[in-house]
């Protein structure tokens, strides 16, 4: 049985606000005596906003209202109302993620779409899902490579390396189209504090194309130290917010998304001042550079790279083995984070330290934040086993447990109930876990967790879409 879904899917980020409406058609494969298996079997883009400037009413404000209005006025050109959205997704990402009242803002859209993911998108979470709204992940799996894509926006560049399908490493830096602006008299309004020392430019000097060169030139450097095409310095480390990601020996493919990779592929850019900042002039700068002279992949998104849509609300059940205490259900839109098999094999010291390192991925504003942490495991584990997982487990994830929130757990072999009472086991009170089983998952996905039902739990999975 086939059902159509009107699905929105709104990216408010450091230079942009945008919005996308899919139609979705879904599809219950199960029989009809078995947990629904819903699958999405045709997506079809339906409406495609304005790009907006997203509208600030200081650097650490966000304006609400001027976006509820921008969505108000796209929403009537596309003749849709609000009460016909039944899934989206509302993601705030970049700097605008760490603006002061990001979380009201969020809260304020909440009526503009049915049951949805809703959340802010820290630079390495923004990363990954740039990077698979890019395609990096389906190209690096379908050529059996590493794929390093850099979504690069108004005020920073996250990076993001698949490697066969799976995303292995994450990073960021300060470089972005919106580090220096100006008015229509090309008189400086704004110099990111990220360029002290790099620039002579001074906030109400009036600047040419060739003054803002030499930035442009510093910044597409930094790129390249940070791609391995050339030496790691002083600049690519001063132009890191926290990490650059680790690059294999062998040169990996490179890809580039965002607002600034409209100007890197276009053949007829706009002129240099078009937008009010140096985004031109980082987008050619980048274009004749080295970074597009070896192995490169164009992306078949670029400046709505990050989300487009929002996905199926696949509802199972976790296995009837499972473990909890100390969760108040419901749980609502719990971000996923996948680890593989080889990940979860080796001592426990070696998983907490992959555990630990990846969770800071989902952290908010530097803080920790709930996060489900899903991987295959085995079937019938041995004892030793499940003392191994539990020890490495909780060690990763002592962050969490430390900051109160609570311990989520899936794993796709039956095996919850006894990994879950190991866990327990070790916990001091008070203790927050939950375990459950029968769950496949990948990262960039999100959780609504139900109460029980019986032995067993009612879970909604929800799956970004990206345009391709």
């Amino acid at each position: 049985m086939e059902r159509a879904l009107l699905s929105v899917g709104l990216d408010i980020g450091t230079s942009t606000t945008q919005m996308v409406l899919s139609r979705l058609t879904v599809e219950n494969k199960a029989s009809a005596f078995a947990v629904p298996d819903l699958a999405i079997t045709d997506r079809e883009i339906i409406y495609r906003s304005a790009i907006h400037f997203t509208p600030l009413l200081s650097d650490t404000v966000i304006d609400a209202e001027a976006i509820q209005a921008i969505v108000d006025e796209e929403y009537r050109k596309a003749g849709i109302s609000k009460s016909d959205i039944e899934t989206g997704a509302v993601i705030i990402t970049g700097e605008t993620a760490r603006k002061d009242n990001a979380k009201q803002v969020l809260a304020a859209l909440s009526g503009y779409a049915g049951e949805f993911v809703v959340a802010t998108a820290g630079p390495d979470l923004e990363g990954i899902l740039a990077a698979r709204g890019a395609g990096c992940d389906e190209y690096s799996r379908e050529h059996d490579t590493a794929v390093l894509n850099f979504d690069i926006g108004g005020g920073t560049a996250n990076a993001c390396l698949f490697d066969r399908g799976r995303c292995v490493d994450t990073g960021c830096l300060n470089v972005g189209g919106r580090l220096i602006k100006f008015d229509k008299n090309h008189r400086v309004t704004y110099i990111s504090p990220v360029l002290d020392g790099l620039t002579t430019l001074s906030v109400g000097q009036t600047v040419t194309e060739a003054e803002l060169q030499p930035v442009a030139d510093l910044l597409t450097e930094a790129l390249e130290e940070a791609a391995g095409l050339r030496p790691r310095t002083e600049l690519s480390q001063r132009l890191t917010t926290n990490r650059l990601p680790a690059v294999p020996e062998t040169a990996p493919m490179l890809s580039f998304s965002g607002g600034v990779a409209d100007m890197i592929y276009t053949e007829s850019p706009p002129p240099w001042d078009a937008f009010g900042d140096m985004g031109v002039i980082l987008g050619r700068t980048i274009a004749r550079s080295p970074l597009l002279q070896g192995p490169h992949i164009r992306p078949n998104e670029t400046i709505r790279a990050t989300v487009v849509g929002a996905g199926s609300h696949a509802t199972t059940l976790s296995g009837s083995t499972i473990a909890y205490e100390g969760v108040d259900f419901p749980l609502k839109n719990l971000p996923v984070l996948s680890l593989t098999a080889e990940e979860t094999a080796g001592a426990p010291q070696e998983l907490a330290q992959t555990v630990e390192k990846k969770l800071r991925w989902f952290w908010d504003n530097g803080e920790p934040s709930p996060v489900v942490l899903a991987f295959p495991g085995q079937h019938s584990p041995d004892f030793q086993t499940i003392e191994r997982l539990a020890e490495g487990l909780l060690s990763g994830l002592a962050p969490l447990q430390q900051a109160g929130l609570p311990l989520l757990v899936a794993v796709t072999a039956d095996m919850a109930k006894a990994l879950g009472q190991a866990m327990l086991c070790r916990m001091a009170q008070p203790r927050h876990l939950l375990c459950m089983d029968g769950l496949t998952m990948e990262t960039g996905m999100y959780l609504d967790i139900g109460s029980p039902v019986g032995s067993a739990l009612p879970v909604v999975v929800k799956t970004l879409l990206f345009d391709r």
